[in-house]
Order: C-alpha cells, then structure tokens, then sequence
C-alpha cells in the first residue's frame, strides 16, 4: 500500500486534485483499478491534510455476470458508501444497436449515468482508475485511427455538469495494481466487459509489450514526452 499511496499522493499534489471539502465519486467496476483507487483514496482519507468524502458509484450494464453483490461488499468493508445504477447499457449497445466497436458507446452511456449520479449526490469531483497504461494506449489510439496527439488529461474540469474529473492512478502502471490486490488478497471481479481482451486498446497494449523489448525505456520516454508537452498536462499550483 505504501508504494501506491506514495504515487498517488504524487500526482494528486502534483496536478491539485484534491481540494479541503471535496465531495468524491469513485467509479467502481470491480477490476483491478478501480478496486485499487477505493482502497488507495480511503487510506489516503485517514491522513491527508486536506479533508475529503468518498462514496462508490457503480453503474450495473445488465450483463449476467456482473456482480453487484461482490462490489456491495467490497465498499462495506472500507466503509463507503455504494451507490449502483441499473441501466439498459447492454441491451442498447450489444442486442438493438449489435455495435462492431462498442467501447465509445458504452463510455458515453457509462459516463452520462455517472455524471448524473454524482451530481444527485452532491459530488463534486469524479475519480476514475485510469493508470498510466490508459493514458499510452490512449494516446497511440488517437494518434494511429484519428492522426490527433492528444489523450486524457490528469484533471480536467466539465463545464457542463460543474464536475472535475481526477486521475489519482495517473503515475500507477497495471503491474503496480496487479500487484496490489495480489499482495493484498483483495478479490476483483473475474469478468468486467465481454469485450475484455478483444479491443484496439488491446492491441496497443501488446505493441508496446513489444517495444519495450527493444527500447527498455519506451514507456517513460511516451509518457515524459506527453506530460511535457501536451495541452492540459501542466502541473496546478
């Protein structure tokens, strides 16, 4: 835990994502990730000079698998408190829509769903389990399919719902939470997304596998070439 809070707490001071009296909505799907962020934003809670509340929000996409009683559990037992949104996610983008590329869709719809549930919670911040795995698949996905440099930022702040996004795991790698709930014992859910291995993003994932093999530094290198010098990046104080 004390390698990933110390990341943590990094890029939080770095990019002021927490502010005294925040009221923050973690997005819980039950990986890796998101369990990784509860657990690391509710340690961070007992001693972080600035003073914030947690809740969970999940949003339930309808599949058979997906396990609402497992992340039920799973917020009971740090002590925040769950909030789970049934939706016809499932039945909008795989059954009526039968959408090739369903990730964009299911985002947007995931995301809308959020929004507003943090706002009838009174929230004020979102956090979301993106690592720094995200932001280089991101980046390489818009870069090859739309030619764009650009992927998500640490922060940033939604004008139309008054919310801001935060990206506490931004300086975390996939090893760093598989690595967490594995040293930890902490259970995450089998099966998030059916499409769990069978996208674009994936692909990414296995190119830069593949890159580093030759160029040991290549993800440093993406990453410290995006911090410094994309839109949105620069460090807040």
């Amino acid at each position: 835990m004390q390698q990933i809070l110390s990341k943590m707490r990094k890029a939080i001071e770095e990019y002021n994502m927490i502010e005294d009296g925040d009221k923050i909505a973690v997005c819980l799907s039950g990986g890796k990730d998101s369990i990784t962020l509860l657990n690391g934003l509710k340690a961070l809670q007992r001693f972080y000079p600035k003073k914030f509340e947690l809740i969970a929000i999940t949003v339930n996409p309808g599949f058979e698998f997906f396990d609402t009683e497992f992340l039920q559990k799973t917020c009971d037992e740090v002590g925040i408190p769950l909030f789970i949104e049934n939706s016809n996610i499932k039945e909008i983008v795989f059954d009526v829509r039968k959408e090739k590329n369903p990730c964009s869709l299911c985002a947007n719809l995931r995301r809308g769903i959020i929004n507003s549930v943090a706002i009838r919670e009174g929230c004020n911040k979102i956090a979301l389990g993106h690592t720094m795995d995200d932001v280089l698949e991101t980046f390489l996905l818009n870069l090859l399919y739309t030619g764009s440099l650009s992927t998500f930022a640490p922060k940033s702040y939604m004008d139309r719902s008054k919310i801001t996004l935060i990206r506490p795991l931004i300086l975390l790698s996939e090893k760093d939470t598989k690595r967490f709930v594995k040293k930890n014992k902490k259970e995450i859910m089998p099966k998030v997304c059916p499409m769990d291995e069978h996208t674009k993003r994936e692909t990414m994932k296995e190119q830069i596998f593949l890159w580093q093999k030759d160029i040991p530094m290549v993800r440093a290198n993406l990453f410290g070439a995006i911090s410094r010098n994309l839109k949105g990046w620069s460090s807040e104080k």
